[in-house]
């Protein structure tokens, strides 16, 4: 399908207005360390929220979503709805832990709360470990995305797609640093929003489809509209509901769901003005990004079904895109070719909007660590800011042609997901427990990624070159959660445990509350207001209040006036109880 002269205006206009915004920011970003990765710690807590909530919504997720509703249904979604378990957690009990650091990025945490060699190799290591080879996967995957996009509505090859990208978010976010990061995205969430909700409307407007009353009604989606898995079929019921539930919270280490916070999210909390807008920062992004993002995409997912039911379908609608390609999550882009003209570019802006947001917070992100954590730390600790900056700029661009040349092996967005999990399974635990118990050390988190690495590519490469018969994703999950965190508590007990200075100069810049600094450190009574308890209760009321909104939205759609209306009661009895509990949880504004 071509855009038309009211497609592209639209579209150049959008370019445009970004393009101002990042110029803008060139001059703060070129100060120093902490204007261009932090935005001075001077960034409000709603354009922090909005800003980790733009980056999550990615050109990927909306393909990665379509792929799990056309797989399995709308209970598909419970593999990424549990983050939300971790993502309150976060809210109510490591923001203010986080802020309270005021380390450059959470990779610098190590060498706050770990000592000597280890702590320092850790820090080096898992820089370029996350800032480069982790973080090129994610950039891989959302560019993957913007391949099927490109090659659907644009009708490019994924050679011209990958380069096109990639130049113009480099530009971009190499000089505006974090400042226009975050501006920027407030325009790009709005543009993204507007366009995934047209994208849902017009997706039900297809005769064939016959609105959401057609929608609900239609034969193709029988077995598909249930928010929980048929609980006749366990197999289904335990990979979808109980293990993320169960384990995959707060054993895997995921981008944007980080156990404890961490990466991108860590970022926006650390250029927080204070604890109290750093909680209330992870506390709007997790309501806009489980509550309020979901049902547009998984309309038009729903309704993908309907006008294209296998994807013998989706390539016969296709004829020219490779085949290697063709999977169910093309259904999002697939939807998208009955827009009208002047709509269609509206809805490509905001897949751009999309793309731009998730890369360049994480070309900055990656940045941080490589030029922070390994350049600076070990390699040129005397030179200037407006030189480290310059480090900086030149390494988003390494890191844009590593995701670049990545994106082009991958085939699928729920591949990359699940290669993502196993590789982080079994380290979350350590993340939650670091902040309250003294006897984690380095190496502890260095056997820990270490394991679930080679436990990653065991199951990705090895398991079936073995001969051994293939596992489901869950249970390989599973698996590696176990040996990996009986690996690293092993290790924990047979090394040696941080310095006491150490740990007592973390313990009195953060003041962790609970019994395991008992015996390590000389402890402090925790100040009245701060209330571990309290915290605890409103990460419970959180949960539920969020998955209330969910799951009344759902409903409301379906025509189910009683459970949505259940639900808004329930949702209402929610904020009271956080309002009464919030006071006692001890942020420091």
């Amino acid at each position: 399908m071509e855009l038309t002269f009211p497609d592209w205006a639209v579209v150049a206009v959008y370019g445009v207005v970004v393009l101002v915004v990042g110029v803008l920011f060139t001059r703060r970003a070129g100060q120093d360390r902490e204007e261009y990765f932090l935005s001075g710690r001077q960034a409000p807590w709603w354009l922090l929220g909005t800003s980790m909530v733009a980056t999550t919504f990615s050109t990927d997720t909306p393909n990665l979503v379509t792929d799990m509703v056309r797989t399995g249904g709308v209970s598909q979604n419970w593999s990424w709805w549990a983050f939300l378990i971790t993502g309150m957690l976060t809210v109510f009990v490591y923001a203010k832990l986080w802020r309270r650091a005021g380390v450059l990025t959470d990779i610098g945490f190590y060498e706050l709360r770990y000592s000597g060699r280890a702590a320092a190799f850790l820090r080096g290591f898992r820089a370029i470990y996350l800032g480069v080879f982790f973080n090129a996967m994610i950039m891989a995957t959302v560019t993957l995305a913007a391949i099927k996009i490109g090659g659907v509505l644009l009708g490019l090859d994924k050679y011209s797609t990958v380069a096109l990208a990639l130049a113009v978010t480099v530009v971009y976010s190499a000089t505006s640093g974090l400042w226009g990061v975050v501006v920027t995205d407030l325009l790009l969430f709005v543009v993204a929003m507007t366009g995934s909700v047209a994208a849902a409307y017009y997706a039900l407007a297809r005769p064939e489809v016959g609105g959401l009353t057609g929608l609900f009604a239609h034969p193709a989606l029988a077995g598909k509209l249930s928010l929980l898995p048929d609980f006749s079929d366990w197999t289904t019921v335990s990979a979808v509901l109980v293990i993320p539930i169960a384990v995959q919270w707060w054993s895997t280490w995921y981008p944007g769901a980080e156990p404890g916070g961490g990466g991108y999210i860590a970022q926006r909390m650390l250029a927080a003005r204070n604890e109290g807008d750093a909680l209330r920062a992870t506390l709007w992004f997790n309501i806009a990004h489980y509550a309020l993002r979901p049902w547009p995409w998984i309309l038009v997912a729903l309704a993908s079904l309907v006008v294209y039911p296998d994807l013998a379908a989706i390539h016969a609608r296709f004829p020219a895109l490779d085949p290697s390609i063709v999977r169910n999550d093309l259904g999002y882009p697939a939807m998208l070719v009955f827009l009208p003209h002047g709509m269609l570019g509206l809805v490509v802006a905001s897949l751009a909007a999309a793309y731009m947001s998730t890369m360049s917070t994480h070309l900055n992100w990656g940045a941080s660590y490589v030029v922070d954590d390994f350049y600076r730390r070990f390699l040129a600790p005397e030179k200037s800011e407006r030189h480290y900056v310059n480090v900086a700029r030149a390494t988003t661009v390494v890191l844009s042609i590593l995701a670049g040349a990545l994106s082009l092996w991958l085939s699928n967005a729920l591949q990359a997901f699940q290669i993502l999990l196993q590789i982080g399974a079994g380290t979350g635990l350590i993340f939650l427990l670091r902040w309250f118990w003294w006897r984690i050390s380095a190496w502890s988190e260095i056997a820990a990624m270490g394991i679930s690495f080679l436990v990653a590519i065991y199951f990705q490469f090895g398991h079936e070159a073995l001969g051994f018969a293939p596992l489901s994703a869950s249970t390989a999950l599973v698996v590696g959660v176990a040996v990996t965190t009986v690996g690293w508590l092993l290790v924990t007990w047979l090394t040696p445990a941080t310095d006491r200075k150490t740990l007592q100069a973390f313990y009195d810049r953060i003041h962790p509350v609970g019994p395991g600094w008992r015996g390590a450190v000389e402890t402090q009574p925790p100040s009245g207001r701060e209330s571990f308890p309290a915290a605890l209760l409103c990460w419970f009321l959180g949960c539920v209040g969020v998955y209330a909104a969910l799951f009344g939205s759902g409903f409301l759609l379906e025509g189910r006036l009683g459970p949505a209306l259940a639900c808004l009661v329930l949702l209402g009895g929610v904020v009271a109880g956080l309002f009464r509990a919030l006071p006692h949880v001890g942020v420091r504004e």
